[in-house]
């Protein structure tokens, strides 16, 4: 029995006949390429139960090396048929090898089918799309594709793009080697050479390879003086580049100098040396030698020694009771100087005066001898006598010094030394005197409450009675207790237990918690200091964020943060912070002449893990509009012991910056890894001076119906956001008003002062009180930016009550600089009123949001963003990657910084989120991405998001 089927399948393949002779099918492909019998089947009869067919193996992605074909294979269960289709058209049945088994679990026909795709194929398909094949499996349920397998020719050019290049530098630098590979299918995998051995970053983490295949040495060591080579391959050949030498030299520099040498004249002008070496450290591999000499010399001149000389012997002198007479000599023609020898001999000489004649009487020199015994005697008793006089003086004035202190220290006062020192013991009082009128109880504690004035008890009574010692001191000018001018001290009968207590009224609001506890004695107290952050309203905001992500944004600050997704682990939530410290809490030092150009902001908590960089948008009031640079800006961040450290020189970043600056006009993003507290500091760069921008606003207060006095305050702040927010919450809080817009102001680091004064005053019906013809704001005041907001005060009195209206000019300029001119006309009653509306209104009319959480905190939906890092993360030969999407938003300064980054367009983006908050529009990027050539992402863009 025969039976034909017919069944075209509709747009994937010829038309197919079924032919079932006895059970068995016969199939044929109707095709002028293939014969009659040749028939593919595009459906078989329907078998009950039968399932679509699944592919166990589907073709993979293949390369064409050099001229060996490629195998493309596909398994699929069940099948009844199973076959090839390329580039849209069947592949001849007979290109086929199949091979068919039985699944021993299921029961189910197992096919599998291979087919061989040649170079020639490949080279003879015409346009744009690559060579691909299909695999179709059919069953009676009825038919499945497989997924298309692309073949390609592999093949890798033999000429780099770019090739590394030899160079010299210091030591301790950082080094780029840059290498391009060439082009090649598959795109080739970069390896680096040093000394022919492989460089391995994770072993070694001076190296950093880029994901654009450059070698960064982040700092030049002796050891990496080499030859490095760049080598590429893929799976068809394998290319090195030339071999660039790096050289690390090290330039010498001098040792210590030595001690001056010994002058080489022992007498008169002579020359003193002395030396150092080209050792500290020694110039190696090239390195310049030290420059200057290696020695000095300098004159010395050296007293010449002179020898003593005797003097002319002096007379003779009378001839003694001895019948001796004797002369002298001095050592003093010339006396002996500068080492010279003393003179050789005697002083002194004697002899016989009566050559040998003079006879001596035994009874003269008998009362010789006793004349001079008696002279003896009374010499010594003198003596004595005085010693034994002082010996009793001595004893006198100790006797009156030790009565006098017995009796102070018996006396009914005791002053505050000796009672803290003493522990208020019961033992050190003495019972009061019989005229005190109020005696102490021997049962009751003794109540001795001390506060700023005086004791209340009769025992420590600061009242100089007229029996009093006016060596009293009073409790209240002890040094003791002149640090704590507020402390109560409360005494109990008792040798165990004193306290101390701080009053009632002394709370915790400075911020500080002081705690005084005393056990046993006082001088065992123990300080307890507890410090909170401030967290005021409208300087600070907090939410709890997740691995989505949010913005906080302190409104009218200009101040925000931007946690992108997947900054937060997954899993893990924090309650985050952004708080603008007051300059009474926090202070930025500026040092030299630099000067403080942003607000100091605190965000948190610190030490959290990050997995990639957060935004801090910080607003700065630096002029860099000018055509060169006029400023050295630095990014500081305050520890955690309160000093403050550089974190990072604008234009001098390096692999070890943790940070990433990019500066605008107005504001500054900082792209971080670590929370902290951080300021914007800067300074001039020579020759030009550096400019701030500052703004000039007027207030008056509200005018006193009975007073004559009237004032007019003009304050100097930053041009920014948050300044001007907190001198209007200042004359909110005094009832000021703000009489005209603020005026800009270029103050120039010139050391110029600030000069405001006041003209045109209509003298008929005011008149001024200031003295001076101007008012001067010293220059480093405004300079350093560390002070709090600076202003002037205008004080006028007006003739009478009945005059309202106020005419004048106030003028604010610098010495030799710019300035502004306020002119002013007035009705000083309606300023009055609008200082009681302004009482009554909402501080903000339009509450803004400060804090978005999740996607709704960014422009750019997730899945747009993942595609345009897919595109662009990849290094492409031509540069169309995110390198040129940096430079074409602005944000390559510094992209080795980006480079790091395991996503460095994710961080790009990021940034660019942070730059575009206000306007939150998308043209920007998308024309970037319009002249890059990105197509597919602009599809992408319009599809799923709004432009």
């Amino acid at each position: 029995m025969l039976s034909v089927r017919v069944a075209r399948d509709q747009g994937l393949g010829p038309l197919v006949l079924l032919f079932l002779v006895g059970g068995c099918v016969v199939s044929g492909i109707e095709s002028s390429d293939y014969s009659e019998a040749e028939v593919l089947p595009d459906s078989f009869p329907s078998a009950p139960a039968e399932p679509l067919p699944e592919f166990l193996l589907e073709p993979e992605d293949a390369f064409i090396v050099k001229n060996r074909p490629v195998q493309l294979r596909c398994r699929a269960s069940p099948a009844t048929q199973i076959y090839f289709k390329c580039n849209g058209e069947w592949v001849n049945q007979n290109d086929h090898v199949t091979r068919e088994s039985l699944d021993q679990i299921t029961g189910l026909v197992v096919r599998e089918v291979d087919i061989s795709v040649s170079r020639t194929q490949v080279e003879e398909l015409f346009g744009l799309e690559d060579y691909w094949c299909q695999c179709v499996a059919w069953s009676s349920a009825g038919t499945t594709k497989s997924n298309r397998a692309y073949v390609r020719i592999a093949y890798l050019r033999k000429n780099f793009e770019q090739e590394p290049l030899g160079r010299e530098v210091r030591l301790e630098q950082e080094v780029l080697l840059q290498c391009r590979p060439p082009e090649g299918m598959p795109a080739a995998e970069v390896d680096w050479l040093k000394n022919e051995d492989v460089i391995d970053p994770s072993q070694d983490s001076n190296f950093l390879i880029t994901i654009d295949h450059d070698l960064i040495i982040k700092q030049a060591r002796l050891s990496d003086t080499a030859n490095y080579t760049c080598v590429a391959r893929n799976v068809v050949a394998k290319r090195r580049s030339s071999t660039a030498t790096l050289i690390v030299f090290v330039s010498g520099g001098w040792s210590s100098w030595t001690e001056w040498s010994e002058c080489n004249a022992q007498c008169g002008r002579g020359w003193q040396r002395r030396t150092r070496s080209c050792t500290n450290p020694a110039p190696l591999n090239g390195g310049a030698f030290c420059e200057g000499p290696p020695f000095q010399r300098v004159t010395c001149t050296t007293l010449c020694p002179v020898d003593g000389g005797w003097t002319e012997w002096a007379k003779w002198s009378a001839c003694g009771t001895e019948c001796t007479h004797w002369r002298s000599r001095e050592c003093q023609a010339p006396p002996p100087r500068n080492g010279g020898k003393h003179c050789s001999g005697s002083m002194m000489e004697s002899k016989n005066c009566t050559e040998g004649l003079c006879a001596r009487s035994y009874g003269v020199e008998v009362q010789h001898l006793l004349e001079k015994n008696s002279m003896g005697v009374a010499v010594y008793a003198g003596l004595v006598g005085a010693l034994l006089l002082c010996v009793i003086l001595v004893l006198c004035v100790g006797v009156l010094a030790y009565r006098r202190r017995c009796r102070h220290l018996h006396g009914d006062i005791t002053d505050s030394s000796s009672a803290l020192t003493a522990a208020f013991h019961p033992g050190n009082y003495k019972p009061p005197r019989q005229d005190n009128p109020h005696p102490l109880h021997p049962s009751a504690p003794p109540d001795l409450t001390a506060t700023a004035g005086a004791f209340r008890t009769p025992l420590f009574s600061l009242q100089h009675g007229v029996n009093d010692s006016p060596h009293k001191i009073p409790m209240t000018t002890s040094p003791l207790l002149d640090p704590l001018p507020s402390l109560k001290i409360k005494v109990y009968n008792s040798s165990t237990l004193s306290s101390l207590e701080l009053p009632a009224d002394m709370g915790s609001g400075n911020g500080e918690i002081l705690s005084l506890k005393s056990v046993g004695t006082i001088g065992r107290e123990r300080e307890y200091h507890s410090h909170t952050l401030s967290r005021e309203p409208g300087l600070s905001t907090s939410a709890t964020l997740g691995n989505l992500g949010g913005r906080l944004t302190i409104p009218n600050t200009g101040v925000s943060l931007l946690v992108p997704p997947g900054t937060i682990p997954q899993g893990k939530f924090y309650e985050m912070y952004l708080i603008i410290n007051k300059w009474d809490k926090t202070t930025l030092p500026s040092e030299g002449s630099q000067t403080v150009l942003s607000p100091v902001v605190s965000c948190g908590p610190s030490g959290m893990l990050l997995n990639r960089p957060v935004v801090l948008t910080l607003p700065h009031c630096a002029q860099l509009d000018t055509p060169t640079p006029d400023w050295t800006l630095t990014l500081k961040s305050q520890t955690h012991q309160g000093a403050w450290e550089e974190v990072l020189t604008v234009g001098e970043e390096t692999l070890s910056s943790p940070c990433y600056l990019q500066l605008e006009e107005e504001c500054c993003h900082v792209l971080m890894e670590q929370l902290g507290t951080y300021g914007l500091v800067g300074q001039s760069c020579p020759p030009q001076p550096a400019c701030k921008r500052l703004q000039l606003a007027l207030f008056a207060p509200r005018a006193p119906c009975l007073s004559l006095d009237y004032s007019l305050r003009i304050y100097c702040i930053h041009d920014t956001p948050h300044a001007f927010k907190e001198v209007l919450d200042l004359e909110r809080s005094l009832g000021g008003v703000l009489l005209e817009d603020p005026k800009p102001l270029l103050f120039k680091d010139s050391y110029h002062n600030l000069r405001l004064s006041i003209h045109d005053i209509p003298h008929t019906h005011w008149r001024s009180k200031l003295l001076a013809k101007y008012q001067e704001i010293p220059f480093y005041h405004i300079w350093s930016g560390s002070q709090r907001p600076l202003h002037c005060t205008f004080s006028l009195e007006r003739g009478s009550l009945a005059v309202s209206q106020l005419t004048c000019k106030i003028c604010v300029r610098q010495v030799e600089g710019e300035g502004q001119i306020f002119q002013l006309h007035t009705d000083i009653q309606e300023v009055m009123m609008k200082a009681k509306v302004s009482l009554f209104m909402p501080k903000n009319k339009t509450k803004k949001k400060n804090k978005v959480l999740g996607p709704y905190a960014f422009r750019l939906p997730d899945s747009i963003r993942q595609k345009i890092c897919a595109s662009l993360d990849a290094p492409s030969a031509r540069g169309c990657d995110w390198r040129l999407l940096a430079r074409s938003l602005g944000f390559d300064r510094y992209l080795n910084y980006f480079a790091t980054k395991p996503s460095p367009t994710g961080v790009l983006l990021d940034l660019w989120e942070a730059c575009h908050q206000g306007d939150a529009d998308l043209v920007s990027l998308a024309t970037a991405l319009e002249e890059m050539g990105k197509s597919e992402v602009l599809v992408v863009m319009t599809t799923d998001g709004e432009c």
